[in-house]
């Protein structure tokens, strides 16, 4: 990754339909996240729910052919055995994702979703929280209203 990941002190925060590049770019995932929430960092990874209406429609929107489900299932198998783990929360979404969100501390990474194109088609924007600031918090607040209606996942399902 970027540095942002390996460097995170107190929180991670992640928000994606399936985030099929998170793992695919780093197959050890599932240990560095291990090992950070070991060194006391809060994870928090948010997923969408594979049988959510939200997600059919997102596959139809962006012509995957019915491949979306699967896709999230298929990265969901990294991160079976974090919720185990002290400090370590997974939850699934049913939401219209606008963006996906990736916050490392006060790094927050804001990868905005076009209408009709995959998430990895479009562009990354790098934000800062800083006192005073609105954008990053903006983007924070979203993160939290997505995560307080989310539902627990356990690891087993999939």
């Amino acid at each position: 990754m970027d540095g942002t990941f390996e460097l995170a002190q107190e929180r991670m925060d992640v928000l994606v339909f399936s985030g099929t590049f998170y793992a695919q770019t780093q197959p050890k995932i599932a240990r560095s996240l291990a090992e950070a929430a070991r060194r006391g960092v809060a994870i928090r990874l948010c997923f969408g729910d594979p049988n959510a209406r939200s997600v059919e429609t997102r596959d139809r929107e962006e012509g995957l052919g019915g491949t979306l489900a699967a896709k999230i299932r298929s990265s969901l198998t990294y991160y079976r055995t974090l919720p185990e783990l002290d400090g370590c929360e997974i939850r699934l979404h049913s939401t219209t994702l606008y963006a996906s969100l990736f916050r490392y501390d006060d790094d927050l990474l804001v990868n905005p979703h076009a209408y009709g194109e995959p998430a990895s088609a479009n562009p990354t924007f790098h934000f800062r929280r800083l006192d005073g600031g609105t954008i990053a918090e903006h983007y924070m607040s979203s993160f939290e209203r997505v995560w307080a209606e989310a539902v627990p996942w356990s690891g087993a399902e999939i």
